[in-house]
């Protein structure tokens, strides 16, 4: 990264035609929807979805005769290898990490690969893309899918030549045995009819990871032209023939605001205007909505400014953030609240009546919104088959398809999401919730195709946020300041209670809690007996819709969990970095090792954590008065899938103007073996800039039951002038299974934030964000 040397943060952070061609691009997206079927895109009806290699979205066909090994993936006549993905591609590249998995176990030539992302058809299972679990949920099964393959050439092969299959070798395309050779063209065009039953893909051998060529090497996206030169096609670009506009008009509540009156008078005078919609909602999924519909989006859009509707507001309407913390902080006194994670010995309580010292912290977030690029929009129509078909980007289609069935009174197999780019997600898109008006909307006009398109504000009102939230941790000390016993609460508004409350999980006290909103405080350090209880906010779960915001969980627990550490490391007048590896034993439950994802246990994080002190020279280094060192380790995203991480950052501080400048980062990642070097890197450095922009800039708040700040105006993430001049990120050479990276990046930032400051300063900050104003503030208050 550039040297960049502006002042960031605070007070000071902002210096208080028509196309002529028929060229198909990004902006003249058309999806035919007359007699001809479609001129390119998504069919009328078919399980085809969209390559983003190609201007046009138009998957590859196959030429003449093709073999699918498995549903993941065929091979036809020309040798072209097409890949089947369900995750959705936001901008992290999954499908060439996928691919590649596959390709490299197949022994395919990467230029003959090409990748499709697929349809909702039952067919493909869950769909869902989040929780940093693409690429470790596909290694094993699209491993298996190229195994099949490079299995069934290799027979084939055999069977051509008159050899033993073991004398064939699979390699760039090409199947050999000593002096005969054949294309994988070649090979399916002499007809291969070989099948795998479930156990027989298991049983499949792989190949030893020294013989893979694709993972772990730099090789060519199959995605980044068409972004780059504007060609792909994201859900906002969709258009079906006949199609009308569809501009929202939100209700001054998320639940249980009604429509009382609509006044669209002067809405008339705006030349194609048609009418404005009242929308019922059988799923309750997006109740009190009225969607203008109009020839054009701009008509829709002005006319919905001059539409009068009034409702009656439904729960929540008089209820802010202060309110949502101060039940955060009753339900966390409650000793009854929340339910209680499995930790082994959870039986604190005597342990703690009996310490020579108990050291206790109370940390809080603000609510943080998603802001992704592309604003939340939807198309929807019934088909020509009686189908209901919704175009859009999505990272949920599991959990929103049933939506879409439950406001449509319609069953199974009546209603089809087709694929598009994502404009970003970053959590926002696992609800599918700004579907449904769309589709009730075409339902009201008898099928016809409306294309909802929300504005910026109206996208971050109907936002998921990350709710705000509140953690305590206690920790219990013996006389000779050994731990002995750690205590941790942890309460939220629930982004799985409100969004798929079946994978909500029960604690060993018969309650439930939300495994995503509390990952990251089921940490692998050797505490003693620990308890660890995950509270639900209903308050806020019954007044807006909380939301999985990329680290979901591990965001804002590991701020918690790392400071605290810090804090009682110096509590006890021990060194922060020592008193972490002192308690990384990889002991009992933290040895790890209950399963491939997890080998290794603390040993691993304890690496990961002496690296990058080294890397950074984190014990002796020299700065200047006001700059200092903090750093933090985290299992990033999950216990069950832990991607070891630590990082050091540098910062400098103005101590008059309270602003935080982030002057370097340091990150150590062992993901297990990686799949795509240069996607990994860019997944860390992204997560390590949001984890920056949350510590430090972003936060709202809830005034009367909505979001306070709607715009990029008042709503400031980091700006470029703000990033770190320097990020340096090594990944550990392994070769355990791989882990996820999408998120693990942004959880260590904050925390490392925070207790470099304290180093700089002798401040301690216990909220996100902390802005220049709060500093200040904590640097006055403690002269």
């Amino acid at each position: 990264m550039a040297d960049t040397k502006f002042q960031s943060g605070g007070k000071r952070r902002f210096g208080i035609g028509k196309a002529e061609t028929m060229e198909l691009t990004r902006r003249g997206f058309l999806i035919s929807a007359g007699l001809a079927g479609a001129a390119f895109g998504f069919p009328r009806s078919g399980l085809a979805a969209m390559d983003p290699a190609t201007a046009d979205g138009l998957p590859v066909q196959a030429a003449g005769a093709r073999f699918d090994p498995t549903i993941w993936y065929w091979i036809d006549e020309a040798g072209k290898v097409n890949v089947h993905i369900k995750q959705a591609e936001m901008g992290q590249h999954v499908g060439t990490a996928i691919a590649r998995i596959l390709a490299d176990e197949l022994g395919a030539n990467w230029a003959d690969v090409s990748i499709e992302h697929v349809d909702t058809d039952a067919k493909w299972g869950f769909m869902m893309t989040g929780g940093s679990w693409s690429v470790s949920q596909s290694w094993p099964l699209y491993r298996q899918a190229g195994a099949a393959g490079r299995v069934a050439l290799a027979d084939k092969a055999a069977e051509l030549w008159g050899v033993d299959a073991s004398t064939v070798t699979i390699t760039n395309g090409v199947a050999t045995s000593g002096d005969n050779t054949a294309t994988f063209g070649e090979l399916v065009a002499a007809g291969i009819t070989r099948t795998f039953t479930a156990d027989e893909l298991t049983a499949l051998p792989l190949r030893p990871l020294s013989e893979l060529t694709l993972v772990g090497k730099d090789v060519e996206a199959l995605d980044i032209a068409t972004k780059v030169n504007g060609q792909a096609i994201y859900g906002i670009d969709a258009k079906i023939d006949g199609m009308v506009y569809g501009a929202p008009l939100m209700p001054p509540t998320r639940y249980g605001a009604e429509i009382t009156a609509i006044d669209d008078t002067e809405a008339k005078a705006v030349r194609g205007y048609q009418q404005t919609l009242k929308l019922d909602d059988p799923s309750g999924i997006a109740p009190g909505f009225a969607v203008v519909i109009a020839d054009t989006m701009w008509a829709a859009k002005k006319a919905a400014k001059l539409v009068k509707v009034t409702w009656t507001p439904g729960f929540g309407a008089d209820l802010g953030e202060d309110d949502f913390q101060a039940e955060n902080a009753r339900l966390i006194a409650d000793p009854a609240s929340g339910g209680v994670l499995d930790t082994g010995n959870s039986d604190v309580d005597p342990v703690f009546a009996s310490a020579a010292n108990v050291f206790e912290q109370t940390y809080s977030t603000a609510t943080v919104l998603h802001f992704q690029m592309e604003p939340l929009n939807a198309l929807a129509f019934r088909n020509d088959d009686g189908i209901w078909e919704v175009h859009t980007g999505n990272q949920a289609q599991s959990l929103t398809v049933p939506w879409l069935q439950a406001a449509l009174g319609v069953g199974d197999g009546q209603v089809i999401m087709r694929s598009y780019m994502l404009g970003g997600g970053f959590g926002r898109r696992l609800s599918g919730d700004y579907a449904i008006p769309a589709a009730l909307a075409s339902q009201q006009l008898d099928g016809r195709p409306v294309k909802l398109v929300f504005s910026r504000e109206d996208d971050v009102a109907f936002d998921g946020p990350r709710a705000p939230s509140m953690s305590q941790l206690r920790m219990a000390f013996d006389a000779d300041n050994k731990v002995v016993a750690m205590d941790s609460a942890y309460a939220a508004g629930w982004p799985t209670k409100a969004n798929m409350p079946a994978g909500l999980a029960t604690g060993t006290n018969g309650e439930p809690y939300d495994p995503f909103a509390v990952d990251g405080g089921d940490h692998w350090y050797e505490t003693g007996a620990q308890r660890l209880r995950a509270i639900s906010n209903d308050l806020a779960v019954q007044t807006f819709r909380p939301g999985w915001l990329r680290s979901v969980g591990p965001g804002w627990t590991n701020f918690s969990l790392e400071s605290f550490m810090d804090e009682a490391a110096h509590h006890i007048g021990a060194d922060p970095l020592q008193f972490r590896l002192d308690h990384l034993t990889a002991e009992g439950r933290n040895a790890g090792g209950n399963s491939p994802l997890d080998v290794g246990g603390a040993t691993r994080q304890a690496n990961v954590l002496r690296r990058v002190a080294e890397i950074s020279n984190y014990a002796n280094a020299s700065l200047p008065e006001g700059s200092a060192l903090g750093l933090a380790t985290t299992f990033g995203q999950s216990r069950g899938m832990p991607t070891w991480v630590a990082a050091v950052v540098q910062i400098a501080v103005d101590k008059e103007w309270g602003e935080i400048k982030v002057e370097k980062i340091w990150m150590v990642v062992d993901c297990g073996v990686v799949v795509d070097p240069d996607g990994a890197r860019a997944q860390l450095e992204g997560g390590a800039l949001w984890g920056v922009s949350m510590a430090l800039y972003e936060g709202t708040g809830f005034e009367n039951g909505m979001v306070r700040d709607r715009n990029l105006a008042s709503y400031t993430p980091l700006r470029l002038i703000d990033t770190p001049p320097e990020v340096h990120i090594e990944l550990v050479e392994s070769t355990e299974a791989p882990v996820g990276l999408g998120e693990p990046g942004v959880t260590v930032i904050a925390p490392a934030i925070a207790n470099a400051l304290f180093n700089a300063t002798g401040v301690r900050m216990r909220h996100l964000p902390m802005t220049a104003d709060d500093v200040v503030a904590a640097i006055e208050a403690e002269a």
